[in-house]
């Protein structure tokens, strides 16, 4: 068990605010990016196990990763929100007023997530058919989902914890809770479908026992007094201003997993319309470009803490020279893995599934031209990502907003109809490329502003 030193509030304010940017976010992101990577090769695995039960099963996955998206975006909201502001608040040296908002903000994610499993498993039939399951998928779909929302309260303070402790710095801590939990469940997947012949509904109770596992292992990282942040139910506040900024600079991060949901709705409804090879094709190619996006988001994240005390502590010339470092070496990864990817797309979905050609074929199509932007979305990326870590809460909703809500929605509402089953497969890539060009535009602007405060700040410090 990984057993990081535990600094002192000052002395991580002072890494945070004075150590080299490059190595800084390097030891930061390593971490995040692990926690990423094997959060998202659980995604696959799971993937990997349902596909064997059948066509049918894969789309049931992509239909609930619907369901998911939903409790992620508010999870994603909550912690974004929190952490960033409190990596603010740090870097102001505002500690009491750290640990209120995120003892406020812990605990109303728990409420919030049983408000969700109540009403979801309540409704479950005609939830599973808004998110766009066809009714020979419905049975799968019911059987996976009413097991998930079980685990929507852990899932969501999972996050809460998770954003926090890397926003303080302490990526390590959050790497340990969610690697055990994504790594258990790649055991327990084949145990609970095939050992204990359970199914489907096997691969949703594997997952809810290892979210279990994580949420104790960060749990423990607040109690335990190994975070510089204090975990406590009497300095929960409920206050409007705690929600208020921290819904203000969390609303991108739902925005973006709020439209990933609907937009995965959409996709499921319209790629139904081409049988479910198609919905189950996308599905997989889904969580493939997830795993592959889940390197630059975990450097993105290990950029954000420092963006955000450096900017909490005033440091401009220090979040611009992090801003390029990360964007730079972003843009670097995502043109090999795009190659990486593009060329062994067929080999890929055979993996998943090589008892469909069909889903193979329409899959290895819409992953190639997926990776084909791929480097697009560094910029986009990093963007969103600077907008959100120093509170410019309008620019990163709008980045935020703009992949899957709008430029894809209407694309794959309005592309198949023109193109058939290749306007499905088209309209992700045209969506990355319209972010893209948005996303520069409007970073385009800021840096120009932030260029004008270096400036200042560099004449004040020669004077």
């Amino acid at each position: 068990m990984l057993r990081p030193k535990t600094l002192t509030p000052d002395e991580n304010h002072h890494r945070m605010t004075e150590a080299p940017v490059a190595a800084l976010i390097a030891k930061l992101a390593i971490p995040t990016i692990i926690s990423m990577l094997v959060t998202s090769f659980y995604n696959l695995a799971d993937t990997a196990f349902v596909s064997q039960l059948g066509t049918q099963a894969s789309g049931a996955v992509g239909v609930v990763y619907s369901l998911m998206a939903i409790i992620q975006a508010i999870g994603f909201t909550l912690g974004m929100g929190s952490g960033n502001f409190n990596s603010r608040l740090l870097g102001a040296k505002e500690r009491e007023k750290a640990n209120t908002v995120f003892s406020t903000i812990f605990f109303s994610g728990f409420g919030i997530g049983l408000i969700i499993m109540i009403a979801g498993l309540v409704l479950l039939e005609p939830f599973m058919r808004l998110l766009g399951s066809t009714d020979t998928i419905l049975p799968y779909a019911m059987d996976y989902a009413g097991v998930i929302l079980i685990g929507a309260p852990l899932m969501i303070t999972s996050f809460v914890m998770n954003t926090n402790l890397r926003s303080e710095g302490n990526a390590i801590l959050g790497m340990r809770g969610i690697a055990t939990g994504a790594l258990l469940n790649v055991a327990l997947d084949p145990l609970f479908i095939f050992a204990f012949d359970m199914g489907i509904r096997g691969a949703a109770i594997a997952t809810v026992i290892s979210q279990m596992v994580s949420f104790s292992i960060l749990l423990y990282a607040f109690v335990g007094k190994q975070s510089n942040l204090r975990l406590s139910l009497a300095k929960v506040r409920i206050k409007w201003w705690i929600y208020k900024e921290v819904i203000r600079t969390g609303m991108p991060a739902f925005y973006r997993q709020g439209t990933a949901s609907l937009a995965a709705i959409f996709l499921n409804v319209n790629a139904a319309v081409f049988g479910d090879a198609a919905v189950a094709a996308m599905a997989i190619v889904n969580r493939i470009m997830m795993f592959l996006h889940s390197a630059l988001i975990g450097f993105g994240q290990g950029f954000q803490p420092v963006a955000g005390f450096s900017w909490g502590a005033k440091r401009v010339n220090r979040l611009l020279e992090a801003y390029r470092f990360t964007l730079k070496t972003g843009i670097v990864v995502f043109i090999f893995l795009g190659s990486v990817g593009f060329a062994f797309a067929p080999l890929v979905m055979r993996l998943f599934i090589s008892t469909d050609i069909n889903v193979v074929h329409i899959g290895a199509l819409a992953m190639r031209l997926q990776c084909a932007f791929m480097p697009f979305q560094a910029v986009s990326v990093v963007t969103s990502m600077l907008f959100q870590s120093v509170g410019k809460a309008k620019d990163a909703s709008i980045t935020a907003l703009t992949r899957h809500g709008l430029f894809f929605i209407p694309l794959v509402i309005v592309l198949p109809k023109i193109f058939g089953l290749l306007g499905v497969q088209l309209s992700q890539p045209l969506a990355d490329l319209g972010t893209f060009l948005l996303a520069f535009i409007l970073g385009r602007k800021f840096l120009a502003e932030l260029r004008i405060l270096a400036q200042r700040e560099h004449e004040n410090v020669r004077s």
